[in-house]
């Protein structure tokens, strides 16, 4: 059993009945295609003549627009981003852009903006700062050279386009992150509540049925020559069945506590009805409710063990402690073979789950043939008071 704050462990959305949020699909490269049509007014000066030499000014759109596609396309699968293929395509963009701009000047300026988009998809923190700057002041200075001083409006709109881009996609790879992560703390927590769900279920049901079991056999023994002591057994049958059922809601509900005493007072009442004769012995200071209630989990499952295949004749159980530890031991003289033991493969069951259980709280759980005879189940916890609620 292990000690956590009391919340749902059903997300919010699953208790609504609806499914959590998806991240939608990627983003794609496709996102900044659009843009090229800034250059439009270059390619619209090819077709009227007003550009010199069109022939290398045509090259120059046509490599400037297929390096652009390329890093775009590219720009958002982090491998793809980060290889030296995409970086060598930046640089390469970078230069026609330059070349573009310082032989043609006017609407050819305006691939530097596109430049921008491009740097801002691909490069991300700590490189953007120096690689913006680097892009802002070489768009700068070739705007200066051809348009003087208001050529800085390109130098702007390189930066802004830039650094915006950046934000845009890197805010956006944080929110599918986030996302990402919210989806599996919610998986995690359906898998919690089905682990805790069927470790109470194993816990009550294996216990209490092997009770009824034990009763049932002894009341048809008892019913051929004491009526009265056989009714008896049947209405601790009835009591331990009414017994389960509330239980088994509250386990539901995840409100279930152990009790300790209540455990033991069961142990005695189901080990007397198989013939088993108990022995209990308890010594040490009270126990805070959450270490006593593991505890009762402790004597519940060895209990269960001894009924159900130690064919033992004696079972002791021993509580012991100080302020700092407690100790709970189960001994038995049967044939020292466990009921539960842990088996490959299955796992929240048995002495497997009680061993989790301690471990989550900070205790340990040893298991084995006793030292003469039988079968000993020895369970230690420290003694922490803690306003924390137990998950099973």
């Amino acid at each position: 059993m292990s000690w956590t704050r009391k919340v749902s462990c059903t997300p919010a959305p699953l208790r609504a009945g609806r499914l959590p949020d998806t991240p939608g699909p990627h983003p794609t490269g496709f996102a900044l295609l659009p843009w090229l049509l800034l250059g439009m007014g270059s390619f619209s000066n090819l077709f009227q003549g007003e550009t010199p030499n069109p022939w290398i000014g045509g090259l120059g759109l046509l490599t400037f627009n297929s390096l652009y596609i390329y890093v775009s396309l590219r720009a958002f699968v982090k491998e793809k981003r980060e290889a030296r293929s995409t970086q060598l395509a930046l640089g390469l963009l970078a230069a026609v852009t330059c070349g573009l701009g310082l032989g043609y000047g006017g609407s050819w300026l305006l691939f530097f903006p596109l430049l921008g988009l491009a740097t801002g998809a691909v490069v991300r923190m700590p490189r953007l700062r120096p690689a913006g700057a680097a892009v802002t002041v070489l768009s700068g200075g070739v705007a200066f050279v051809q348009d003087g001083w208001g050529g800085l409006d390109i130098a702007y709109a390189t930066w802004i386009s830039t650094i915006v881009t950046a934000a845009i996609l890197s805010l956006s790879e944080a929110v599918r992150e986030l996302r990402a992560a919210r989806e599996e703390l919610a998986r995690r927590a359906v898998e919690e509540e089905r682990l805790r769900f069927s470790r109470d279920l194993h816990d009550l049901l294996g216990h209490t049925l092997s009770v009824i079991v034990v009763k049932s056999e002894a009341a048809r023994r008892l019913a051929v020559r004491d009526m009265d002591a056989a009714v008896a057994q049947v209405a601790d049958i009835e009591s331990v069945g009414r017994q389960a059922l509330t239980e088994i809601r509250e386990a539901v509900t995840g409100y279930r506590r152990g009790s300790l005493a209540t455990e033991l007072d069961r142990a005695h009442s189901a080990l007397a009805a198989a013939g088993i004769t108990p022995a209990f012995h308890q010594s040490g200071p009270p126990l805070p409710q959450q270490t006593e209630a593991l505890l009762g989990w402790v004597v519940r499952e060895a209990v269960t063990n001894v009924l159900r295949h130690s064919g033992a004749a004696r079972c002791e159980i021993t509580v012991s402690g100080d302020v700092e530890r407690v100790h709970v031991t189960v001994t038995d003289d049967g044939s020292g073979t466990p009921s539960t033991a842990p088996r490959e493969g299955i796992g929240g069951t048995g002495l497997r789950g009680l061993t989790e259980r301690l471990a989550a709280a900070g205790g340990t759980l040893t298991a084995g043939p006793g030292p003469r005879q039988g079968f000993l189940v020895r369970a230690e916890l420290p003694v922490e008071e803690r306003e924390l609620a137990p998950v099973g």
